[in-house]
């Protein structure tokens, strides 16, 4: 579950008290990990994809806590229009809210001078990032939130005379939005330190690519498959799958893993290093990448024209090996892999992934995704953010034949009311070292509360917990699952 679908009063969950409260159902549950989205900046002409978005080193400002900073005596939250937590999250409310409370945190922050020591301290750590982040993140407000390739040459190309007189012009928004990101990282860490004192380990989520619109390819274009007027001549995306007949086009640019190679992978070293300081567990989105990954022209109105190209591959992960030792990764080893990542996740002992729904596309046990096939070193879901709620599943996309073949397995009678809490059960009973289930699965709700479906960007990552959901009866029985099944 995502921290944005928390239960809060301000249209979007936060890293506070409603982040702790779901720690502390965990911890009375003997639950051992939380995972989540990225938390990196969103945005409205992103969809507000977790998945695609202008930095990826930065936090969402959207998900400070109003409370937090309230208690660090910088605002005051008598005076804040908020209203009761929807069933929804409301992005578009939150993001005009949030950005006015943290103005006025802001102000106070500097008037009080209380933490500006820290403050600078952390923007002096933070430089190798944050200091493109915030000159980037300040000329798009400039530009109308305009892409930075649509910019003025001068602004799009970083001439360094042009950048340093803007800086000189615009210290104090500059400033502001670098103070974002310490209260983002400050908060973060309260709630690590939180979880981690009560057994709850993070499991977080690294994209595979960066946004085109980013500060990283904006600052790192020799890194991207880029033109010297800054235009993609390649675009990421997947060949046509189970989600999309005509595959997905992500609009992102590949990376020139020729000059990453030369860098001895610099830029992923900070990106992985930072991700190790945030998360215990770090799953690695499109791992299929790393052995081959698949290139569209960028004139493609689809993804079915583009070819498959080699990714970095062992080089990569022996050079991370080399620099950080033990790799607390997760494969993402879905969609259309081959054998060269499976050999690629084996050879550094990457535990996998099996997701029970693929496992009943077809009335057979030959799946590799049904339990009776199954190893240790892999990660169980009912299913993930991508994919339909259990219960909708269900009931939208089956067939008779599937249906009868789940009761089979099972050996009892299935139905859309009782199949979320049978598959749930399966992944705690299966040999796999974890098992992850959606909220929405261990709470048996249907379609309406999907998180994403992917290759379309409207009205996604909207589901909402509601404040009374996580009841003792759900403590209890994950609980018991958990000693049941000797998790």
């Amino acid at each position: 579950m995502h921290i944005t679908s928390l239960p809060s009063h301000y249209g979007v969950g936060n890293l506070g008290d409603p982040a702790m409260k779901f720690v502390d159902f965990l911890s009375r549950a003997r639950q051992s990990y939380w995972q989540i989205l990225p938390l990196n900046p969103i945005a409205s002409d992103q969809g507000y994809s977790p998945y695609s978005s202008i930095s990826s080193m930065a936090g969402n400002p959207l998900l400070i806590s109003p409370e937090q900073l309230a208690s660090d005596k910088l605002i005051e939250l008598d005076r804040i229009d908020a209203k009761k937590s929807g069933d929804r999250v409301d992005f578009e409310h939150a993001s005009i809210l949030i950005e006015s409370i943290l103005r006025t945190a802001y102000t106070n922050f500097f008037r009080r001078r209380k933490g500006i020591e820290q403050f600078y301290e952390f923007s002096t750590r933070e430089a190798y990032w944050l200091d493109n982040f915030a000159v980037y993140l300040a000329l798009k407000r400039f530009h109308q939130n305009k892409a930075w390739y649509l910019w003025p040459a001068e602004f799009k190309l970083r001439k360094e005379s042009a950048v340093r007189r803007f800086c000189n012009d615009n210290q104090d928004v500059i400033r502001y939005l670098k103070w974002q990101q310490f209260i983002f990282f400050d908060q973060w860490r309260l709630l690590k330190s939180y979880a981690s004192q009560r057994d709850v380990r993070m499991f977080g989520d690294l994209p595979f690519y960066v946004s085109y619109d980013s500060v990283d390819v904006w600052s790192h274009r020799d890194l991207f498959n880029i033109n010297h007027k800054g235009e993609m001549k390649g675009v990421a995306g997947v060949p046509p799958d189970y989600f999309n007949a005509k595959g997905q086009l992500w609009g992102m640019p590949t990376f020139n893993w020729k000059v990453l190679s030369e860098r001895q992978y610099d830029w992923w070293l900070a990106r992985i290093r930072k991700n190790m300081e945030l998360f215990d567990l770090l799953r690695l989105d499109h791992f299929r990448a790393f052995a081959q990954y698949w290139e569209v022209p960028a004139k493609e109105a689809t993804a079915v024209n583009g070819q498959w190209r080699a990714g970095p591959g062992k080089a990569f992960f022996t050079r991370l090996k080399s620099e950080f030792g033990d790799l607390p990764f997760v494969a993402e080893d879905l969609g259309d892999v081959n054998d060269s990542v499976y050999q690629l996740r084996d050879d550094f002992q990457f535990p996998g992934m099996k997701i029970l729904q693929f496992g009943f596309e077809e009335a057979s046990g030959r799946s590799p995704y049904l339990p009776n096939n199954y190893t240790a070193n892999f990660i169980v879901y009912s299913g993930t953010h991508d994919n339909n709620t259990t219960r909708g599943w269900f009931r939208k996309q089956t067939s008779t034949g599937q249906r009868k073949f789940i009761s089979k397995y099972i050996g009892k009678t299935v139905d859309e009311g009782n199949v979320a809490n049978e598959l749930s059960r399966l992944a705690y009973a299966s040999v796999a070292k974890t098992a992850i289930l959606p909220m929405q699965d261990l709470l048996g709700l249907d379609e309406s509360a999907r998180m994403n479906i992917p290759a379309t960007n409207k009205n996604n990552w909207l589901w909402r917990l509601q404040a009374k959901s996580t009841t003792q009866r759900l403590e209890e029985q994950l609980s018991d699952w958990t000693a049941l099944y000797n998790r």
